[in-house]
């Protein structure tokens, strides 16, 4: 007999706005609350830290929960900053982004999301991934959100800032790997 699939879920972020794009992606499907776990920053591939990232949150909490980790990945940097965005972004901000490819030609960039889901503790983690390919410019948009004023996904004249996240959340790499992990839930409850 299939697992039943989980009425709500536990997202591991104390991000409000990364909530609030998840509540959006599974609105109708599964209640998604948050919990702020201070979880150690690991070092390794992005489904090496996801995996241990969401072992160590179910065990905190006890339950299900999904973790998630964004990387933004330079093409001419062979994928760095990659899952260490988040140091960069604090270290040399949104300017510092776009100097870090100041002598490449090569602006493109990729914006993968690494989620993990884990049923409770222990249980295995399950990995999905989502990938929006883009490229790197002058900030533009609103700074609330990381580093959405420099990406720009390709297809679009716009930055994930200046998207309207309506769209934003039909195209962004975290939806790509949500849209993944509300098929497999699904698919568990036979």
């Amino acid at each position: 007999m299939a697992a039943q699939v989980p009425k709500n879920l536990v997202f591991v972020t104390g991000n409000k706005n990364k909530l609030i794009e998840v509540q959006a992606i599974f609105k109708d499907v599964i209640k998604v609350d948050s919990h702020k776990v201070d979880l150690p920053e690991l070092q390794g591939t992005t489904q090496d830290i996801a995996i241990q990232k969401c072992k160590m949150a179910a065990d905190i909490l006890q339950g299900p929960c999904i973790t998630e980790d964004t990387c933004l990945c330079f093409n001419a940097m062979n994928g760095l900053p990659g899952p260490y965005i988040k140091w960069f972004l604090e270290g040399c901000g949104l300017e510092g982004l776009n100097k870090m490819l100041a002598g490449f030609d090569d602006k493109s960039a990729y914006a993968l999301c690494t989620l993990g889901y884990c049923k409770g503790p222990g249980h295995e983690p399950v990995i999905f991934e989502g990938i929006t390919k883009g490229r790197i410019v002058t900030a533009r948009g609103p700074t609330h959100f990381g580093w959405d004023p420099v990406f720009e996904p390709e297809g679009f004249d716009q930055t994930y800032a200046e998207l309207d996240k309506d769209v934003k959340n039909t195209i962004s790499h975290r939806f790509r790997a949500m849209e993944k992990l509300k098929a497999y839930l699904l698919s568990q409850d036979n």
